[in-house]
């Protein structure tokens, strides 16, 4: 096979559909998208679903606010019922030092339009009865955070991109991306080659080593985070739960199973999907010091994902400086998803030479070599 297209995307999970999908919206359609393996089957197929505004910094602030107005469109605009739910976000404070965090993140938010509130821990068990305080000193809440079922905004994307007659290819892996001087000739993939000059690294969790292919370097690595799902239970869970001192987040569906995650601290960087007994353990006594009501629950089913890490766990979007036409749009550090509308809006118009509807200079990969930038704080686990 050889042939020729106009963009290539590397990464079928939500950023790279959702790019598609926005380039086809806006007209153009010579795209094809790659991935070695099936649709979603990256950390968009692994994640919890979540849609939380409630960040430290000022730009996941926006890029998160942004995203969730175009979630609450995106039933209709994919014709789909994506189990979108606006349950809210109860942020958990264990200690003072988090509590001022907290009072200053709240502040920060409200500057920017998130209506987030700072909580005492009796007011977060108004939210959530069944919660146990002993341990809280307080919380924060949202009430338009919430959860969405991952594969059904994929495949959504993935049926309209269709329509618009964009390509997908799975199980097809990229081998190398070739390059002259600063400019991309093609992509070489175990079907053939491809001639293009426009590339999208929307690669997850192996964006490092698409980059490399390019000749260009992103500091990204890839860390484990494994998540797991119970039977169902009736539903009394109506906010996502989250603690970034326990690393845990946790959620119940419309269908009454609980979906949660949590970190390990001494997680070593590299790809890593396996299960592992450390997370059943630590899982399954966090979530039941927080809300003893689960002590009954069985555990159904364990997976892991890829946080696609970064310095400063905030994205690296735009291109970079070694390639032209290479644009990135990865190391979101595990909330990928929740911001991915706006991101892949953007990625579309700076395509496509448009003016961007959001400026991202701030996120591009030129922060870390000049050290300009500062970590976000809100990340679980």
């Amino acid at each position: 096979m050889s042939e020729e297209a106009g963009v290539v995307i590397i990464g079928a999970g939500v950023n790279g559909l959702g790019t598609a999908y926005h380039l086809g919206k806006m007209g153009y359609d010579d795209v094809v998208v790659l991935d070695k393996s099936y649709i979603c089957s990256g950390a968009s197929g692994r994640n919890g679903g979540g849609i939380r505004q409630q960040w430290t910094s000022e730009e996941n602030i926006k890029l998160a606010l942004e995203s969730r107005k175009m979630f609450e469109k995106l039933n209709e605009e994919l014709e789909q019922d994506l189990e979108f739910y606006q349950g809210g976000y109860l942020v958990l404070a264990f200690d003072e030092d988090e509590s001022k965090d907290f009072k200053k993140n709240v502040k920060l938010q409200n500057s920017l339009g998130v209506e987030s509130q700072y909580l005492t821990p009796e007011e977060a068990k108004e939210i959530v009865p069944e919660l146990n305080i002993s341990d809280v000193v307080a919380a924060t809440f949202n009430q338009t955070d919430g959860t969405i079922y991952p594969f059904k905004v994929v495949n959504g994307y993935a049926n309209r991109v269709r329509e618009m007659g964009i390509d997908i290819r799975d199980h097809t892996e990229v081998l190398d991306i070739v390059t002259e001087g600063d400019e991309i000739k093609k992509v070489k993939t175990e079907a053939g080659d491809i001639k293009t000059d426009t590339v999208v690294n929307a690669a997850g969790g192996w964006s490092s080593q698409i980059a490399e292919m390019a000749g260009a370097e992103i500091p990204n690595k890839p860390v484990r985070h494994e998540i797991m799902v119970t039977e169902p239970y009736k539903r009394f869970l109506e906010p996502m739960v989250i603690s970034f001192k326990h690393g845990i987040y946790f959620s119940q569906s419309e269908h009454g199973n609980v979906v949660g995650g949590m970190g390990n601290p001494d997680e070593e960087v590299g790809v890593n999907q396996t299960g592992s007994l450390w997370f059943m353990k630590n899982f399954s006594k966090t979530l039941i010091d927080f809300i003893p009501r689960f002590s009954g629950v069985n555990m159904i089913r364990q997976w892991a994902g890829l946080y696609d890490t970064t310095p400063d766990a905030q994205p690296i979007l735009g291109t970079v400086p070694e390639v032209e036409r290479f644009y990135q749009i990865n190391g979101f550090s595990g909330h990928g998803f929740m911001v991915s509308p706006v991101v892949d809006k953007v990625t579309a118009e700076l395509i496509l030479g448009k003016e961007p509807s959001m400026d991202i200079d701030r996120l591009s990969v030129d922060r870390f070599e000049a050290d300009d930038f500062e970590a976000e704080g809100a990340v679980v686990g």
